[in-house]
């Protein structure tokens, strides 16, 4: 198992969450795929190796991971949510035409996250908790799909 698996495992534990067989299970997933999955692909994908895990059991999971910080949700349209281990902080570029979700990850970004978020605090007032940020444009597989119909 990588060292990014036990650090995830770790950190449940130092909150003292009970690491369960299903809970192991699909952060291992989370944090070995990089392929922002629905609940459905997370379930596809454990079914051989989990037959028995269902969908009500990745929900809840999934929720108890985005309540704790270490994934994030995002909302993809018709697509509906995708999950994201969230260890080490970055974006995402978002295609406007077929969905796809890249990570960006770039070597300032907790330092521009920190100040936006402090803007924002600024400038509304909120007690600001945390951040997303998305960009969004056409993945280099839908540029080439378009420009050939051209």
């Amino acid at each position: 198992m990588g060292s990014e698996v036990d650090e995830a495992f770790t950190e449940l534990q130092r909150r003292h969450v009970r690491m369960t067989p299903q809970r192991r299970t699909i952060l291992t997933y989370l944090v070995t795929h990089h392929n922002h999955p629905t609940v459905e692909t997370i379930h596809e994908a454990l079914d051989q190796q989990t037959p028995n895990m269902s969908l009500a059991t990745i929900y809840n999971t999934l929720k108890l991971f985005v309540d704790l910080g270490i994934v994030i949700e995002l909302a993809n349209g018709e697509d509906g949510v995708h999950y994201d281990y969230y260890n080490k902080p970055h974006y995402h570029a978002i295609c406007t035409n077929c969905g796809r979700i890249a990570d960006v990850f770039y070597p300032d970004f907790p330092k521009v996250a920190q100040q936006l978020e402090k803007e924002a605090a600024d400038q509304t007032g909120y007690q600001i908790t945390g951040n997303h940020i998305e960009v969004y444009g056409l993945c280099p597989q839908c540029q080439k799909k378009l420009n050939s119909k051209s």
